[in-house]
């Protein structure tokens, strides 16, 4: 089966606002299970993490404006986009992960990769300095 391409613009959302797997998981879990209201112990055991790794998905997708607090309940979250534009990049990024998890992966890992490979030239020992 042919990998589908994925679309520069949700490349580009990919490549700007997904900072790693886990957190495109986690976004793809409170999507797929709106009516759901997530704590970090249900997200840890649902994606494998550790409480307090969800914990921080959590209040990381509550910061980019992907999940709103539960009235009343501050440790509970449902997912809730900011804007319409958002929801409709996040169904399309869940279209292309569906259709391309290996490339959708790969792009998430060369973001850190990047990450990972400036901060290793800043400690490169240059002759000019």
């Amino acid at each position: 089966m042919d990998r589908v391409p994925i679309p520069d613009d949700v490349a580009r959302f990919i490549l700007l606002g997904i900072p790693s797997v886990p957190y495109l998981e986690a976004i793809l879990l409170l999507r797929r299970e709106r009516g759901v209201a997530w704590d970090a112990k249900r997200v840890a055991q649902r994606l494998y993490l550790t409480e307090k790794a969800a914990q921080a998905l959590l209040i990381e997708l509550h910061t980019a404006g992907l999940a709103d607090c539960v009235y009343g309940q501050a440790n509970l979250y449902r997912y809730r986009p900011k804007s319409e534009e958002l929801g409709e990049m996040i169904d399309r990024l869940e279209q292309a992960y569906a259709g391309n998890l290996i490339d959708v992966t790969n792009l998430i890992h060369s973001r850190t990769n990047k990450k990972a490979q400036q901060f290793a030239d800043a400690f490169i020992w240059r002759k000019d300095s």
